[in-house]
């Protein structure tokens, strides 16, 4: 199954996609949130899909927002691409590097991406990440499987400046507003096949910047969600970004950074693409 939300910010509706179609699911009642996951949400509407096959309302033209409601976390992995550690000068660590993006970041795929003032160095990423369809603590790599909801694009838009040279914790280059583009759409397990060898891309004004395979991970997703369950409970809806490849604006030589007018596009496979436009912040955008 693939799911989405559409409509104008903060008032999306909840959407499905069934053979590259976009179809309005507002009569099943719910928005795809924690209660909605909680409640074995997706079984439940594969159920109503069936019940009203052929009655569905097709949607067009409208904005996507990010697939699931706005969640209670979403967790990030650092270094978690041997290359990429490589780029940016450090060790692959020992155990996962975790960070957080604040959920005012969260946006749907293809809304602008704003340049924080005062930002000299924003920088794209991106990454596999994963949705969580159960509570989970404490729980074991082999059960991990089992609490997953399925599988989103995300662009963890980075201020390299914020992150880096500004001491403290990464926390205040991951969390601008618009650092945290997601979707298209989130798919369940059965429509990935092997999460581990998926190809991501990402672009900027056409030019291919990043070209890996989610083969190599150090860190499995079932390792991470059972790592991040002995330090914090993981809520219906949260989302886990798995790491970015080689490829950054920050491990090029002179590095480069996103400016104004600059366009970035990005996909995995099984998971769609997306497409920010840069913006400059302005005290009304």
């Amino acid at each position: 199954m693939k799911i989405i939300r559409y409509g104008q910010p903060g008032h999306e509706k909840p959407g499905v996609i069934i053979q590259d179609q976009y179809f309005d699911v507002s009569a099943f009642g719910e928005d795809y949130n924690e209660a909605f996951f909680a409640t074995n949400g997706l079984q439940r509407l594969a159920e109503f899909l069936q019940a009203h096959e052929g009655r569905l309302a097709p949607i067009a033209g409208e904005r996507l927002g990010p697939p699931v409601a706005r969640p209670s976390k979403i967790l990030c992995i650092g270094l978690n691409y041997a290359d990429h550690a490589r780029e940016t000068g450090v060790t692959p660590p020992p155990e996962p590097v975790l960070f957080m993006k604040s959920t005012t970041a969260y946006v749907g795929p293809n809304d602008d991406l704003i340049i924080p003032k005062n930002s000299t160095k924003t920088d794209w990423e991106v990454e596999l990440a994963v949705v969580i369809g159960r509570r989970a603590s404490y729980i074991s790599e082999a059960d991990a499987p089992a609490y997953i909801a399925g599988y989103v694009l995300h662009n963890d838009v980075s201020e390299r400046e914020f992150q880096l040279e500004r001491s403290g914790t990464w926390d205040k280059g991951k969390g601008c507003d618009t650092f945290a583009p997601v979707g298209p759409f989130l798919a369940t397990p059965d429509e990935i096949g092997d999460v581990n060898n998926l190809r991501l891309w990402l672009s900027v004004n056409g030019k291919m910047m990043q070209d890996g395979t989610t083969a190599n991970l150090i860190f499995k997703i079932p390792f991470l969600i059972s790592y991040l369950s002995q330090f914090m409970t993981l809520l219906p809806g949260d989302i886990i970004s798995t790491g970015t490849p080689a490829g950054v604006g920050l491990g090029m030589q002179p590095p480069v950074y996103l400016k104004p007018g600059d366009v970035v596009e990005l996909g995995i496979d099984g998971l769609g693409s997306s497409r920010q436009e840069v913006k400059a912040y302005s005290a009304i955008s």
